[in-house]
C-alpha cells in the first residue's frame, strides 16, 4: 500500500471531496467573479479541521506535508482548482515562519486565530523592483527604540486585500540577504495601505493586491526571529512551496484528464465519438502518460521530503515536470473540448488559465533549472 492510499488518508481525502463537491464547486464561478473567497469559507474549512493539517501540535496542528497535499489534490480533483487553494491556504507560506521562531505571543495572537479561521494571513516579499531576488528587497524597517517605522511597497500579495496581517520581508540592516528580516504587521496599523486589488489571467478567485507602506509604526516584539535572518526563513519555506505547487499541478493535469476522457466519450462528431477517431485516442493517451509520470516523480520526491530527506535539486525538477505536464494537458484539454472548452466557466477552461502561474509562483521555471543546472557542474 501506498503512503498516498492508507486507510487515514483515503477518509481525509472522501471527506474533502465531498466537501468540495457540496460547498466549494458549486460556488466556484461566483467566487471568481467577485474576486473574492468569503470568510466563511476558512470557518467552514476550520471546523472539519482542514486549515490545521500539515502544522506541529504545538499549535494544534495535525498530519504531515502528505497529509497536506492530500487535501489540496482532493479539492482539485473533485471540482476546485489552485486559485481556490491559494486562497483557502495562504496560511501555508503565512505562518511557518512564525512557528519555527516560536514566540508564544505571536503563535497566540497570529497563528492560533488563522488555524480556526478566524484570521487571513499573508506573506509579503515581492515589491514591484524585487521578486524572485528576495535579497534585493527594498521596504525599509528602521528601528526606533521599542518599534520599527516600515517604508516602502510591495506588490503580487497572495490574499493581500482580505489579509488581517502580513508576514513582510523587510530591510533591517544593510545591503544583501544579511540585512533582510521578518516583520508581522497588522492591516489595521495606520500608514498600512492596500493600493490596489490586482486583476489576474487567472486565480481569479484569489485576491492579490499591491500593499504600501508609510511610516508604519510595528512594534518590535512583532519581529519573527532575529534580526538579520529573514532571508533564510523565506529560503527554509520555499522547498515545501515548491512541493505543494508540483503535487496542485499534477492534480489539475489528472482532473483536466479525466473531464477530457468523460467529454470525447460522449461527444459525437462526423457520426462517431469524439474517442472513435485515432487522433483524439493517442491525444489522450498522451496526457495520461504525462499525468502519471508526473504524479508518479513528484509523489516519490515528497515522500523523501517527508522522510527527512528533502533535494532541493529533485525538488525543482518535480515543479517543473508537474508544470510542463500541466501546461500540455490543459491545453489540450480545452483543444479537445473545442469551443466548450474555449468558454468562461467550461472547468477545463479554468485549469487552462489557471496553469499559466505555475511555473511563476514559488520560483520560476528558469530558476528551477538554474537549480537543476548547478548540480551538473555548469
Amino acid at each position: 500500500m501506498s503512503v498516498w492510499d492508507t486507510s487515514e488518508r483515503k477518509l481525509l481525502a472522501r471527506t474533502v471531496a465531498d466537501f468540495t463537491e457540496r460547498e466549494l464547486a458549486p460556488n466556484l464561478g461566483s467566487w471568481e467573479d467577485t474576486g473574492l473567497v468569503p470568510r466563511e469559507v476558512h470557518r467552514r474549512a476550520a471546523e472539519l479541521g482542514l486549515l490545521e493539517i500539515g502544522f506541529p501540535a504545538t499549535v494544534g496542528g495535525s498530519g504531515d506535508i502528505i497529509d497536506t497535499l492530500t487535501v489540496a489534490e482532493a479539492i482539485i480533483t473533485s471540482g476546485g482548482s489552485t486559485g481556490l487553494c491559494a486562497a483557502l491556504f495562504t496560511h501555508g507560506i503565512a505562518l511557518p515562519h512564525i512557528i519555527r521562531a516560536g514566540d508564544r505571543r505571536q503563535i497566540e495572537r497570529y497563528v492560533l486565530p488563522t488555524l480556526a479561521g478566524e484570521k487571513i494571513g499573508s506573506l509579503a516579499i515581492t515589491e514591484p523592483d524585487a521578486g524572485s531576488d528576495v535579497a534585493s528587497i527594498a521596504t525599509i524597517a528602521r528601528r526606533e527604540g521599542d518599534h520599527y517605522v516600515v517604508n516602502g511597497a510591495k506588490t503580487y500579495i497572495t490574499s493581500g486585500y482580505r489579509a488581517d496581517f502580513v508576514v513582510a520581508a523587510v530591510r533591517t540592516g544593510g545591503a544583501g540577504h544579511g540585512g533582510v528580516s521578518l516583520l508581522i504587521i497588522d492591516k489595521d496599523t495606520p500608514g498600512f495601505t492596500v493600493t490596489r486589488r490586482l486583476d489576474k489571467m487567472g486565480w481569479l478567485c484569489s485576491d492579490t493586491a499591491e500593499l504600501s507602506f508609510a511610516d508604519v509604526v510595528v512594534p518590535a516584539e512583532n519581529l519573527v526571529g532575529a534580526e538579520g535572518t529573514g532571508f533564510r526563513q523565506i529560503m527554509e519555506n520555499f522547498e515545501t512551496e515548491r512541493l505543494t505547487m508540483a503535487a496542485q499541478a499534477a492534480a489539475s493535469a489528472r482532473r483536466c484528464l479525466a473531464l477530457t476522457i468523460e467529454w470525447v466519450s460522449t461527444r459525437r462528431s462526423f457520426g462517431a465519438k469524439l474517442s472513435g477517431h485515432q487522433v483524439v485516442r493517442h491525444k489522450v493517451a498522451e496526457m495520461a502518460r504525462q499525468a502519471e509520470v508526473a504524479t508518479t516523480f513528484v509523489h516519490r520526491v515528497v515522500e523523501d521530503y517527508a522522510d527527512g530527506a528533502p533535494d532541493r535539486t529533485r525538488i525543482a525538477m518535480a515543479k517543473n515536470t508537474a508544470v510542463f505536464a500541466l501546461d500540455h494537458i490543459s491545453k489540450e484539454a480545452v483543444q479537445l473540448h473545442g469551443g466548450a472548452g474555449f468558454m468562461r466557466g467550461t472547468e477545463v477552461e479554468r485549469h487552462y488559465r489557471d496553469a499559466r502561474v505555475m511555473g511563476i509562483g514559488g520560483g520560476t521555471n528558469e530558476i528551477m533549472n538554474e537549480i537543476i543546472a548547478k548540480t551538473m557542474g555548469i
